[in-house]
């Protein structure tokens, strides 16, 4: 039987623990606005995907990833392409109680590397990066690691 690498991830830790952790800040772009205008504030901000919002509704997400394939490669103008027209819809999300693992499983299925995360009462409570996710499993796996030391060097928990 061949484990699936995702399933060796030691990390219980959910959506929430680490949007509490990172925080739960988004940013945004309605579908109208230009593509242009979605890479300027991903600039200035320093993201790499952003959602676009319509009446506060998610209706899908734009990114770097995005802006290079349908507008650079295709030799469209981001000055005079709507977000609308490149956007990946709909968006795909994760819930808030979903754990690493699951988050992980689905950002590798398909290719994405930012998941809004969607609260019990439907609004958006955050986004994992790929990189939130990397951290956690690294950080998991290091407190691992110091545990089986201290058990090894006979330090027992009290």
């Amino acid at each position: 039987m061949v484990l699936d690498p995702i399933d060796e991830v030691i990390c219980h830790d959910s959506a929430a623990q680490i949007l509490e952790r990172k925080g739960s800040l988004i940013w945004s772009i309605g579908p109208d606005a230009s593509v242009f205008e979605a890479v300027r504030l991903m600039d200035e901000v320093g993201a790499g995907a952003l959602l676009v919002l319509s009446g506060g509704r998610l209706v899908g997400m734009i990114s770097e990833r995005d802006y290079a394939r349908k507008v650079i490669l295709k030799g469209r103008s981001s000055r005079d392409t709507r977000v609308s027209e490149i956007m990946t819809a709909p968006a795909i999300t994760a819930r808030i109680d979903d754990r690493v693992t699951e988050c992980l499983r689905v950002m590798t299925e398909r290719r994405i590397r930012h998941l809004p995360v969607i609260l019990d009462n439907g609004s958006i409570g955050g986004v994992l990066s790929i990189g939130d996710l990397v951290n956690a499993v690294v950080s998991a796996q290091a407190e691992e690691m110091r545990q089986l030391k201290s058990y090894v060097a006979g330090h027992y928990p009290a």
